[in-house]
């Protein structure tokens, strides 16, 4: 979403749509290739139970289509591709083509080439026709979307009428005794797991702060 003066977050600094968009296409394209790595460092691990969770929750049944929407790395996808079965399709889409490689190659290596297929698309213009999916996720993926509103649009024009939406997504802690904590730990020391294991400080401490700017918090403040 956009202020008033037609900027938008990243992370906790305010820019131009247009410097988003391509600052968030250079932080995908540096950790692409620890992506997982870098939710199990922001979620503690959490990330992979969040994930199962969702799958049991879309309820895909054989020959079913699902959109995987900011797929990337194709964790999803692959246990999405298990549940359509041979008649069924599973669409991997992400607007970065760094991520789409890891997806890829992750397709390849488990034997689902035929039941899954790979667009690069913006989540704000979806290539599909309306009422096409039956069931679409995108994990981890709105808060870096610049137009929320619009992908969320698009979303729900591609999905069949009783079709599932699933999101995922950080956001604050709600314990009071631990967000001092986590503040602590997604700031600060995040940042710096980011220059030791991926030799990338500034895009982890993006992620980062991209948490506390979810589309409710409208004006994102450290």
């Amino acid at each position: 979403m956009t202020a008033d003066n037609g900027s938008t977050h990243f992370g906790f600094e305010q820019v131009t749509p247009a410097e988003k968009t391509a600052r968030v296409r250079h932080v995908f394209e540096s950790v692409a290739r620890r992506y997982d790595l870098m939710n199990d460092l922001m979620s503690l691990g959490l990330h992979r139970w969040w994930k199962r969770h969702a799958i049991a929750t879309a309820r895909v049944r054989p020959g079913h289509r699902v959109l995987d929407l900011a797929g990337g790395s194709g964790d999803l996808t692959l246990s999405l591709a298990g549940l359509v079965g041979p008649q069924g399709e599973v669409v991997l889409a992400d607007i970065n083509g760094n991520m789409l490689a890891v997806g890829r190659d992750r397709v390849l290596n488990a034997g689902l080439v035929e039941r899954v297929r790979i667009v690069q698309a913006n989540a704000e213009k979806l290539p599909f026709p309306n009422r096409y999916f039956d069931c679409a996720t995108i994990a981890f993926g709105l808060r870096n979307v610049t137009f929320k509103d619009q992908a969320l649009t698009e979303l729900f024009r591609v999905l069949r009428p009783g079709g599932r939406l699933l999101v995922l997504e950080f956001s604050r802690v709600q314990a009071p005794g631990l967000t001092r904590l986590y503040d602590a730990y997604s700031l600060h020391l995040l940042p710096q797991l980011g220059r030791l294991v991926a030799d990338d400080e500034a895009s982890y401490r993006y992620l980062a702060e991209s948490i506390r700017c979810t589309p409710h918090r409208m004006n994102c403040k450290p």
